[in-house]
């Protein structure tokens, strides 16, 4: 009981000490924090309901997810038909009705046609093991394309992990801390961004495709059927609100130059002559040579800049474009052109996600929540201190000086692990200032009963320790059961909670055991006294 080492004792010391001292940053406005320089600061973070911010609710587009795969297959089914060898000619691909529809041209190609579409629907299975694509030949030589729902709800669900992560990359790179992106069901992306001051820009970036596309202008096209909707054959139109000739659409070759997927980055930068804002976009290995080429090959004609099926604008390829670098001007603001910089280095989203619910929380309402919590903890924690000098004396100064250390090491270590503070958080602060003595109780009451039994002052201290200290491990490890379950299956105010649970009880335990037992070898050592007051 009595062996404790300098070198022990100067190790316990020592780590409580660095722990308290990590520990006052968290309780300091981070506009002091921010002037330590390279001074280690490790600061807690607020959650949402804590520091205010902005909560949005994103539901998936499925219907356009839909669309987008037909038009995508019907990509798909054009280039390996006219690729193959040998080559098959269909008629025009028809995408009504939600499925694809084309005519061979030469009916006796009708197995040769059916091999090459089992290749590019992945032999009519897809990576579940259930048919993605159901294919069909009506009148002997017109095939019909359509999608399964099993094939559909693969796809939502892959399309809402990509989507899930393109949203992080995109607010990670607003300089936000710690918020929490997470998927709600099936169609749905949980957003909760603390200390965001301006929730419409998030809203504006978030919902942002950022699908960029490069395509040849249909210089063909009357601009009369334009206004209509009428493209020639092989062409689209799409509006072009900045159009120089006045009218708001243009007619863009349906093939795609060069895509977004090739970008290596994008960022914002001023025009050398105007000093207007645009964004600077640089293409990869592939996508470099792929604009070079193109452009080499239609010099003076003009090329159209699409973002989510709108076109910026639509320069004339005046010389070759070489070294992998073009540039997008238009009507930018710096934050604009900030914004789009973001979303385009940080991916197109593959699916449209459209705000359905959405809350603003005042950074006022936080600091009711913080000032509510603190007088929460000061009051538990005064209890539990009275409470325990008047029932064991010194053993209960000891137990109340490890209460006060558990709190300032529980601060620490949430602060070098980056983790969020909310409510529910404070709401485990205060559940583990009454917990954090429980073990002190049941090693004092078990040092009572064995002054009882006739032992002496050290036995009695030394077998209430030891025999307190298996209890209190098993106890110990069903909360923590408790707590691992809570972190991994639930989320939000859940979370919140079982990290300062879990941490609570791992401090709780050294704190109250092995920092206390110190204490009282200490005093034992140095008094030898005969009787206790306990």
């Amino acid at each position: 009981m009595l062996d404790f080492p300098r070198w022990k004792i100067g190790s316990i010391i020592g780590l409580l000490a660095a722990l308290c001292l990590l520990a006052i940053p968290s309780f300091l406005p981070e506009s002091t924090t921010s002037e330590w320089g390279r001074i280690p600061h490790p600061h807690i973070n607020l959650g949402l309901d804590l520091a205010g911010g902005s909560y949005l609710l994103l539901e998936a587009d499925t219907a356009d997810l839909a669309a987008t795969r037909i038009e995508a297959m019907r990509d798909s089914v054009a280039g390996t038909m006219r690729n193959g060898t040998p080559r098959i000619e269909i008629g025009d691909i028809s995408t009504r009705g939600g499925q694809l529809t084309f005519l061979l041209r030469d009916p006796s190609q009708v197995d040769a046609a059916r091999e090459r579409l089992l290749a590019i629907t992945g032999g009519g299975a897809g990576m579940s093991g259930q048919r993605e694509w159901d294919i069909n030949v009506v009148d002997t030589s017109r095939f019909v394309l359509k999608p399964t729902q099993a094939g559909l709800t693969q796809a939502v669900d892959t399309a809402m992990k990509d989507a899930t992560e393109v949203v992080r990359r995109r607010i990670d790179a607003l300089g936000t801390k710690e918020p929490t992106i997470v998927r709600q069901g099936a169609t749905r992306i949980v957003v909760q961004v603390p200390g965001l001051k301006n929730p419409q820009a998030l809203k504006e970036l978030i919902g942002k495709t950022a699908k960029l596309e490069f395509k040849l202008v249909d210089e063909t096209a009357n601009p009369a059927d334009l206004v209509k909707g009428i493209a020639p054959v092989g062409s689209q139109v799409l509006p072009y609100p900045g159009n120089p000739r006045g009218v708001p659409f243009i007619a863009v070759k349906r093939s795609v130059i060069i895509s977004g997927d090739q970008l290596a980055d994008a960022r914002q930068e001023f025009e050398s002559q105007t000093n207007a804002a645009q964004v600077a976009i640089t293409f990869d290995a592939v996508g470099g040579r792929r604009f070079a080429k193109v452009t080499t090959e239609n010099t003076n004609k003009p090329f159209a800049i699409i973002l989510d099926n709108s076109v910026i604008s639509a320069p004339n390829i005046n010389e070759p474009i070489l070294g992998g670098r073009a540039s997008i001007s238009g009507n930018f603001t710096v934050e604009s052109a900030n914004a789009l910089a973001i979303s385009l280095r940080s991916g197109k989203l593959p699916v449209n996600l459209k705000t359905i619910a959405e809350s603003t929380v005042s950074p006022d309402l936080g600091k009711d929540s913080i000032r509510a919590g603190v007088l929460a903890s000061i009051v538990a924690a005064l209890l539990v201190i009275v409470f325990m000098f008047v029932t064991y004396g010194r053993f209960g100064l000891y137990a109340n000086l490890a209460v006060v250390i558990n709190i300032l090491v529980i601060v620490a270590v949430m602060a070098m692990l980056n983790a969020t503070l909310t409510l529910p958080g404070i709401a485990g602060f205060v559940l583990t200032i009454g917990t954090a003595v429980d073990a002190n109780v049941l090693i004092n009451e078990r040092i009572r009963e064995e002054r009882r039994r006739g032992r002496s002052v050290v036995q009695s201290v030394e077998l209430g320790y030891k025999e307190a200290s298996r209890t209190i491990f098993e106890a110990n490890v069903t909360h923590a059961i408790t707590g691992v379950i809570m972190l991994l299956l639930g989320s939000g105010p859940v979370k919140g909670f079982a990290v300062v649970l879990l941490i609570g009880i791992c401090t709780s335990v050294f704190t109250a055991v092995t920092f206390t037992r110190m204490m009282v070898a200490l005093w034992l050592r140095k008094n030898r006294p005969t009787t206790i007051n306990i």
